[in-house]
């Protein structure tokens, strides 16, 4: 019986985190593909509230934006969209276990595998934190890494691997992440 709670529980938690990626993404690409750049100008703007007055102060304009998304290059926007997009998905996983827990309808047994299951995203992204930071000490300009049910995938930004550096990729994978060599998956993006 408790194991079949256990189970509902967690099919829960990945059909809402499910959900509401999906919902995340849908959005976010309807603001992206309306068309209506007024919209995504004032993406960011500040806005100052006073008891009397409503003021509006864009601290960017729209040329300054597009000159500086000009200057970034689509190579690095990938490692900075990857490392939100993974992210924007653990903290959905956080939240929803949290209202697990702020539940009043789930048992304290179940409270406590949700708390366990946040403290163990919350040691997973510690660890993918280090990695990206010693790998990057050993020379790589930029990199990101995705774990997923026992697979550590890397990607590196790089015009060639040498087996030297996947080597130390991999050293350091294994130490910080506990995973095994053969479920180390190294790619590398220009």
């Amino acid at each position: 019986m408790l194991k079949k709670n256990q189970m509902a529980i967690v099919i829960v938690a990945l059909m809402l985190i499910t959900a509401g990626y999906l919902n995340y993404t849908t959005n976010e690409s309807e603001i992206l593909t309306s068309g209506n750049t007024q919209d995504l100008a004032a993406i960011g703007d500040a806005t100052l509230v006073n008891s009397n007055e409503i003021l509006e102060e864009n601290t960017i304009s729209t040329n300054e934006i597009n000159t500086a998304s000009e200057e970034v290059k689509e190579e690095d926007n990938y490692f900075v969209l990857s490392r939100l997009d993974r992210d924007k998905m653990y903290s959905q996983m956080i939240e929803t276990y949290q209202k697990l827990i702020e539940s009043q309808n789930i048992s304290q047994e179940q409270k406590a595998i949700s708390q366990q299951e946040i403290a163990n995203i919350n040691q997973i992204k510690n660890a993918i934190m280090i990695c990206e930071n010693l790998i990057k000490n050993k020379g790589f300009e930029d990199l990101v890494i995705f774990v997923n049910d026992g697979t550590v995938d890397v990607v590196v930004k790089s015009e060639n691997l040498q087996a030297e550096k996947i080597a130390q990729i991999q050293n350091i994978i294994i130490r910080e992440l506990k995973v095994d060599a053969g479920n180390i998956h190294i790619s590398n993006k220009k």
